[in-house]
């Protein structure tokens, strides 16, 4: 990676222009992708998981010990059979990844998630002074490779009456993110109580051979509930609903981080960066874990890595993540720019418009800057267009009125999967994180 940057000139001008990566080996649609919203707001929805996350397993006597020195989490009474969001960053407190944590046996543990955050884990291993040793799989959608194992997904209201359908025996009493190993036709599986977009459901995974006995048992007890199968397009537009944010510029670059971009292979930590920001500093594009709404579950009761800057934070935030729910007059007029003579705005392909891995669009309020717009999706259960931002705490209030630039600082003119347009200002309302938050 330092190899890399260097050669570029600088970060920015590594990561940006490169479009978006295969996300996984699930087709964009199974029928058609506002069906497929509708059915974890009214049946059931059936997701496949297996192929766009990265697995680090780490296993040996000091597994706890050394995720308790580079994870913002706390770990006491952490047991098999218990999962939680893993959260790490670097020196300074920055964010570089997440991913979930699965306590599957003693001295055994399975993180799976995005790899920004696995490739740190992995260096610290091979570098530190640790009882403890690795596997790792990288995307299969990125490798062409078969996942280690098959990973499913059931939400909605008729979640729970479809397991209970396809389980050989009454369904576990779980409590959220536990899990436990049940039988469908015989076959073991490990069924996780999970939820997304607001609805109840479980995730289940095993042997990757073992995904077409499990799958057709889950769609068959579902068949009654009117099951929908999750296309990738629709599968990525419940992050705004759940407020949780994919993809965000890894806090790599700075000095304190050197050694590790030289241990760094390009190809594991190279992501795209797209949107209306344009910044010379690459900094401006970090977050830190409390302005992602992981204030929660950040433990000062061990020395991780990054404690001394996020103590000083936890308290006086200078940013929070927030709900943007976008003005349906101004979407319409990008849209009908199509239709217009002279220059258009840039395309907004629905449901899920992206064009980079790291979207960063710019936040006005008065013509000042007050944070970035990221992930974001037109979801046909709330009939809204939303995005997750990250805005300085003074416009975090619901109902403050924002600015978002939508469109390319270039027009288009550098990034081979955007056509040229000119910029537009689209007004937005700032909402909780996750959505309807303040409605409930």
């Amino acid at each position: 990676m330092e190899e890399a940057v260097e050669a570029a000139g600088s970060p920015l001008d590594l990561m940006r222009n490169l479009g978006v990566g295969k996300f996984t080996e699930v087709p964009d649609e199974y029928t058609h992708w506002i069906e497929e919203q509708r059915s974890w707001a009214e049946s059931v929805a059936f997701a496949d998981q297996s192929y766009h996350m990265s697995d680090l397993r780490i296993k040996g006597p000091d597994a706890v010990e050394f995720l308790s020195d580079f994870a913002v989490n706390n770990f006491e009474g952490y047991e098999v059979g218990q999962a939680k969001q893993l959260v790490v960053a670097n020196p300074n407190g920055n964010f570089l990844g997440d991913a979930i944590l699965f306590h599957e046996e003693e001295n055994n543990l399975l993180s799976v998630g995005a790899q920004a955050g696995h490739n740190w884990l992995r260096y610290n291993i091979e570098t530190g002074d640790y009882d403890v040793e690795y596997e790792y799989q990288p995307r299969p959608a990125a490798t062409g490779n078969d996942p280690n194992d098959y990973r499913y997904q059931v939400q909605g209201p008729d979640a729970v009456e479809v397991m209970r359908e396809a389980a050989d025996d009454p369904l576990p009493d779980l409590g959220f993110f536990n899990f436990e190993t049940i039988t469908i036709d015989g076959v073991e599986t490990n069924l996780l109580r999970h939820g997304m977009a607001g609805e109840s459901g479980f995730e289940f995974w095993g042997p990757y051979e073992e995904r077409e006995e499990i799958r057709s048992a889950i769609l068959e007890a579902g068949g009654d509930y009117d099951i929908r199968r999750l296309g990738a397009e629709s599968y990525q537009t419940a992050n705004v609903i759940l407020g949780w944010l994919p993809l965000v510029v890894p806090a790599i670059f700075s000095d304190e981080m050197e050694e590790y971009r030289e241990w760094l292979d390009v190809r594991d930590g190279l992501l795209s960066v797209g949107g209306s920001f344009d910044s010379d500093d690459i900094s401006d594009y970090y977050v830190t874990p409390i302005e992602l709404g992981y204030d929660h579950i950040v433990s000062f009761d061990n020395d991780f890595v990054g404690r001394e800057a996020l103590e000083e934070e936890i308290d006086n935030p200078e940013r929070e993540k927030v709900t943007l729910e976008w003005d349906a007059d101004d979407l319409q007029k990008v849209r009908g720019s199509l239709f217009e003579e002279g220059e258009t705005n840039e395309y907004m392909n629905f449901p899920h418009p992206r064009n980079a891995a790291c979207p960063y669009d710019e936040v006005l309020v008065d013509g000042e800057h007050v944070g970035v717009s990221t992930d974001k999706s037109y979801v046909y259960n709330e009939r809204k267009f939303l995005s997750l931002a990250v805005l300085d705490t003074e416009y975090t209030e619901p109902g403050t009125e924002v600015t978002i630039v939508w469109g390319e600082p270039d027009g288009g003119e550098g990034n081979p999967v955007v056509e040229r347009h000119e910029q537009t200002e689209i007004s937005a309302t700032v909402h909780p994180a996750p959505y309807g938050e303040d409605k409930r």
